[in-house]
Parts: structure tokens; sequence; C-alpha cells
């Protein structure tokens, strides 16, 4: 089979194209967040635990969760923390259900380096203003099929969205959330939900 990046097969193939879209989108990310980590002195990966700490509840702020957030090792993941932890800008604070765990925060520092930096993607979030609403709608219902698809097939590991939740149901062409008791508009579905519940934990 030819690769998507082929062009004589993104001429025939629209799903080549989209493939090759978004690996150009995937490119403005990282240089976004690399310009930021640069002006900051820290890694994108040190600039992304910050940002995942200011926005995240505590049960999710540990070392083993971080790795499955952005599949990385373990180690790999440690070794950004002690930097951090170094720089001052997180702290460790004694787990209350596992002490052999530990939680991670935010210092002052930390929060204010965080608020900062998480406006790195607005680049890309403003020429979204330029879409109609049916083109965004339309965008955010394929990421989304994209995304829970990558995740059933292992890809994308770790994934807090609807389509992946105990809650969520999906009949007579409707969604709908057992927890908000309400039905869900296509733009209600959520990519990160605070309240998500793994169907593979709670079933």
């Amino acid at each position: 089979m030819e690769p998507a990046f082929d062009i004589n097969r993104q001429n025939k193939r629209i799903e080549s194209k989209i493939v090759v879209a978004l690996e150009r989108i995937s490119e403005a990310f990282r240089v976004l967040l690399w310009n930021e980590s640069k002006e900051n002195t820290l890694s994108p990966i040190q600039i992304q635990i910050l940002i995942f700490l200011l926005f995240h509840s505590q049960e999710k702020c540990k070392v083993s969760y971080l790795a499955q957030e952005f599949n990385m090792t373990k180690a790999t993941i440690s070794d950004s923390v002690k930097l951090l932890l170094q720089k001052g800008l997180i702290e460790k604070f004694d787990d209350p259900i596992d002490t052999r765990s530990y939680i991670i925060g935010l210092t002052n520092e930390g929060k204010q380096t965080a608020e900062k930096s998480a406006n790195f993607a607005f680049a890309i979030e403003k020429p979204l203003d330029t879409l109609n609403e049916a083109q965004k709608e339309a965008m955010l219902s394929g990421l989304l099929k994209l995304i829970y698809e990558l995740n059933q097939a292992g890809i994308i590991t770790m994934q807090r969205m609807c389509f992946t939740c105990t809650h969520y149901r999906y009949e007579s062409g409707n969604h709908f959330c057992k927890l908000l008791q309400s039905p869900l508009k296509a733009t209600e579905i959520r990519v990160d939900c605070a309240e998500h519940e793994n169907m593979s934990v709670v079933m």
C-alpha cells in the first residue's frame, strides 16, 4: 500500500489528504510548544506537565497517571518531575490513599508559568473562529470519532471523552449523559471531562 504521504495516493484518496493535513497541524503544535518551552527554559514535556497540573484534579496528578496521559515511561516523567521540583515550579504532597505514591502540585511560581503557557495553542484556536458553526460541528464530530478509534486501537491510551465513559449512551441517534441526566448536543460532547469514568474500570 502506498503511504499517505505519497502525492499520488493523496490525489486519489481524501483519507490520505486528511492524514497529511493532521500531520501539518501537529507540526504547528510542536513548533508552538517548543517556542513556549524555550521562552521558559523548560522542555516541551515539562510545559505539558505544568499545564496538566493546572487543570486537573489531584488524583490525576501523579507520576503513574502522567505517564499514561503522555504515553511515556514512569522514568521519563519522573526525570521531568525532578527537574520541575528543582526549579521550584512544583511540590510533592503525601497521598492519603496510597502511601507508596505522592501527589504533585504547582507552587505559586509554577501556577503563573502554567497559566501563561496554557495559551500557547491560541494561534491554532484563533483561525477556527473563521469557520461557521456547521463547519466547526462537523470538524469536532470527525475528530472525536478519530480519537475514539485510535483509543480503541491502543494508539492513544488515555482518554476522558464521552465516548469512553460509563455515563455515556447513544440511542436512537441521540447522545445522552446518565450523570447529568440530560441529552447532549453534538457540540456538547466532551473531549476532556472531569467526571469521566472509564467503562473498563466501572464495568
